[in-house]
């Protein structure tokens, strides 16, 4: 039987993936204490330490969901549609989302004082109303829970396919509390959901939790821990949730870096993950493109930055003289929009910077890369785009053929990039949008939304008792 690990040597070599090793700092000595926990990340060689505090707000926040969904499956499907109606009403109420929004605040100045980003985290009327609207989707669409999906005949059994709820569901995003309704999603399908939310949003995911969600669960005779906050600042946190086994899928959206370690961290504990991090989009125009038609799906992908934002434009070099203008009059407008003026990067082919996404808040940033034609730009996205969304503005309809077949991302298009969107463009919230840049997905789309998160399960039934092998 091996013993606990009870403290750490500055020094000392740890050993990962057979054959190398990294070594403990002197800060992570001095820090370990007995009952914490240590993990390497084998991609990368770093330690996590793992606090025994911030284990067990993880592991008790998962032990209450786990609880929760057995429990949900004695539920009616009418009460999962009451908590979303219920749920909704409370952030429509002014009375209730005043506390809320007064959380809100505070988070917008605090992450205002610490120098970061509020774009995404401020909670403005469009996304309350959002919110609103996503979660009487929620309820208005038929249950997915217990679906018969297929069926096998024998002469004498028969063997059902069954499509049901698939566990808990650990979910760590960035400041943006508009997920915390998305998400609520997976209830549909019967499974319960644990949130570690960004300390940026913290306080606002804490009075949404105690004035909408709570009152929602109760109200609805849906077991309490269906929907719980680990409710920590610490990143420590989150690789405690995305460790622990008892998770049926471990979601994670943010920036690029923290989604791979919380997804490796994952990978490790053999939970199931889907990662939904680097973002940023392409847009390639052909030889025969409409300068105007360019020119609007360059503004209307740059009105705002989040993860299907154009990052790159593709123009070819026959086309310089009239497209370029039109790219910079579109990036110069959706600018104007915001009282700014654009940051345009020029980039050549091969340039490092163009597997780079630009991350901003208030101004627009874009490269502008000049390419032989449109089989050039595919293979520079191919080599250098997160694998993500794809668009070409083209009048040649075989140019749209070759283009869909050649480019490796999962959302094609041939207009603007930011329709790449769970809500608009499939009718339903979405958990996050997956790249490629791991590889493709396996069994579902880019698109994870609360109804996909589901197993299928086999159900035999025997009609002769003298049936054997």
């Amino acid at each position: 039987m091996s013993e606990q690990l009870q403290s750490l040597t500055a020094g000392e070599r740890i050993v990962f993936g057979g054959d190398r090793f990294t070594t403990v700092t002197p800060e992570l000595a001095e820090a370990f204490r007995a009952g914490d926990r240590l993990v390497v990340v084998h991609e990368t060689g770093d330690l996590l330490h793992l606090p025994a505090a911030e284990h067990a707000i993880a592991a008790a926040a998962v032990g209450r969901a786990t609880a929760a969904f057995s429990a949900l499956s004695a539920v009616a499907d009418e009460q999962i549609s009451d908590f979303f109606e219920r749920f909704a009403a409370l952030l429509a109420d002014d009375d209730v989302f005043a506390a809320i929004a007064a959380a809100n605040v505070a988070d917008v100045q605090r992450a205002n004082e610490r120098g970061r980003a509020t774009g995404r985290l401020t909670l403005s009327p469009k996304m309350r109303a959002d919110m609103i609207d996503g979660l009487r989707t929620w309820r208005d669409i038929p249950t997915r829970r217990s679906q018969q999906v297929g069926e096998v005949l024998h002469e004498q059994w028969t063997v059902q396919q069954w499509r049901d709820p698939l566990g808990v569901v650990g979910f760590v995003f960035e400041g943006r509390p508009n997920v915390f309704a998305d998400a609520t999603g997976v209830l549909r399908t019967g499974n319960t959901v644990v949130f570690r939310i960004g300390s940026d949003a913290l306080a606002t995911a804490r009075a949404i939790m105690a004035a909408a969600v709570q009152p929602a669960l109760a109200a609805a005779g849906l077991p309490d821990g269906a929907v719980a906050l680990v409710d920590s600042a610490a990143h420590a946190a989150g690789w405690a949730l995305f460790a622990d086994t008892r998770l049926g899928l471990a979601v994670a959206r943010g920036s690029g870096a923290a989604v791979a370690q919380l997804g490796a961290v994952a990978r490790q504990h053999g939970v199931p993950v889907s990662l939904h991090g680097t973002g940023g989009a392409w847009l390639v125009a052909g030889a025969t493109t409409d300068a105007e038609r360019f020119r609007l799906s360059v503004l209307h992908s740059l009105d705002r930055k989040v993860c299907n934002t154009v990052n790159v434009v593709c123009v070819p070099r026959s086309r310089e003289h009239d497209l370029v203008p039109a790219f910079r009059a579109a990036a110069g407008e959706a600018a104007a929009a915001r009282g700014v003026v654009p940051i345009i990067h020029e980039l050549a082919p091969h340039d490092p910077l163009l597997a780079h996404e630009f991350e901003w808040d208030t101004v627009p940033e874009v490269a502008l890369l000049i390419v032989d034609d449109v089989a050039h730009a595919v293979q520079q996205c191919n080599a250098y785009s997160p694998h993500f969304v794809a668009s070409l503005l083209s009048a040649d309809p075989a140019e749209h053929e070759w283009f869909y077949r050649a480019v490796d991302a999962p959302f094609v298009g041939d207009g603007f990039t930011r329709w790449v969107d769970g809500q608009f463009a499939l009718l339903q919230p979405e958990l996050g949008l997956s790249n490629w840049q791991a590889g493709r997905l396996f069994g579902r789309g880019g698109v994870l939304s609360g109804d996909s998160v589901y197993t299928v399960r086999l159900r035999a039934r025997v009609a002769d008792p003298g049936l054997h092998r």
